[in-house]
């Protein structure tokens, strides 16, 4: 391509290879069975189930050294019965899928009650957990319109019912800080964004602001201390792993999961690395990758226990999040051990993890 050619390349047709010549560690499964702790196998995204053979999964499982995985697509009724059938009740052990919420009880009275008793009776039927997406805080209203914050004390009832059944709440709560700057020239996430306009929010007029949320989660948090919170893609802050520390420092009842993270976290390998290591028993390996894959399972260990520099953090290219590569931690077989199995098994009822303490 000539030099006049090039300078009227479209910047969305740009594709840079990387000219360094860094170390490529071959990896193929976990060090240590491992829980990804954070996936979807129902029907909830996706127009069938997520996992079509579920055969075919666990071989995929035995392959990369997965000993179990969550499964938060058990919504409620008949669709938890359903997940319950496939996953955990066929292969005990091997799957923990947790239910979800039925909103629609925000347009009666007393909906914190209501959706409460939901909670208990999903805890009798088989879940493992409880799964709380970001629509509430972002979406989700009452009767009269007005937004659902997570700290809304007409849900306390939930956290509180949660505690009492011994069931975990794994909460999305925002998205990343992109999603809520302006579209413009500075925003790092402005190809994503393009592709996904129903992922941005940042009108002050329709959302709350990024910040606004995360005060929101805390207070949440320290309103239930009783209750185990899971805090899905690393509290909703992976871009801000300081106020991450702070609030696991400050709350024992805090536990957050890297899943769909690795981007954010492997561009800013040491801060991640010492959050690591200041919370060993805080941490959880999830993925977020739908339907799993050798190949992305392959991609996370490699973040979590190489030295190498500068590789690709998805299969995709462009990359999906941002045109960054990431490095890796290198965590010790400790860390990993806590990362990958420990922390799960020990919050999480039902799986069987060999090794686990």
């Amino acid at each position: 391509m000539s030099h006049r050619s090039s300078a009227s390349l479209p910047l969305a047709s740009y594709r840079p290879r990387s000219s360094l010549r860094t170390a490529s560690t071959p990896v193929d499964r976990t060090r240590f069975p491992a829980v990804d702790a954070h996936n979807h196998l129902g029907r909830w995204l996706t127009d069938d189930w997520a996992a079509p053979d579920v055969g075919a999964l666990l071989d995929l499982m035995d392959r990369c050294n997965l000993a179990a995985i969550v499964n938060l697509d058990g919504r409620w009724g008949a669709e938890l019965e359903a997940n319950l059938d496939r996953y955990d009740r066929a292969h005990p052990g091997r799957f923990a899928t947790f239910a979800q919420l039925d909103w629609r009880a925000t347009t009666e009275s007393a909906f914190g009650e209501r959706l409460a008793d939901q909670v208990r009776r999903q805890a009798d039927t088989g879940a493992r957990g409880l799964k709380v997406w970001k629509d509430l805080g972002l979406h989700l209203t009452d009767d009269e319109g007005v937004r659902l914050a997570p700290d809304d004390l007409r849900l306390a009832p939930v956290w509180e019912a949660a505690a009492d059944v011994a069931l975990p709440v794994l909460i999305h709560t925002g998205d990343p800080l992109a999603f809520f700057e302006p579209l413009d020239e500075r925003n790092e996430r402005l190809e994503e964004l393009t592709q996904h306009p129903e992922w941005w929010f940042g009108d002050r007029a329709r959302f709350p602001g990024f910040d606004d949320l995360l005060v929101s989660f805390e207070r949440l948090v320290a309103q239930h201390p009783r209750t185990t919170f899971i805090g899905a893609h690393v509290a909703g802050a992976a871009e801000d792993l300081a106020w991450v520390d702070r609030m696991l420092t400050t709350y024992a009842n805090l536990h957050v999961d890297i899943a769909a993270r690795i981007a954010e976290l492997g561009r800013q390998p040491r801060a991640a690395r010492a959050l690591i290591e200041g919370h060993p028993t805080r941490v959880l390996f999830g993925t977020d990758e739908f339907p799993p894959m050798q190949e992305t399972y392959a991609i996370h260990v490699r973040f979590l226990e190489t030295a190498d520099e500068h590789f690709a953090y998805s299969l995709d290219d462009p990359p999906p999040q941002g045109r960054w590569a990431i490095s890796g931690l290198a965590l010790s077989d400790e860390l990993l051990s806590g990362v990958y199995r420990d922390n799960a098994a020990r919050l999480i009822p039902g799986l069987v993890v060999p090794g686990s303490s």
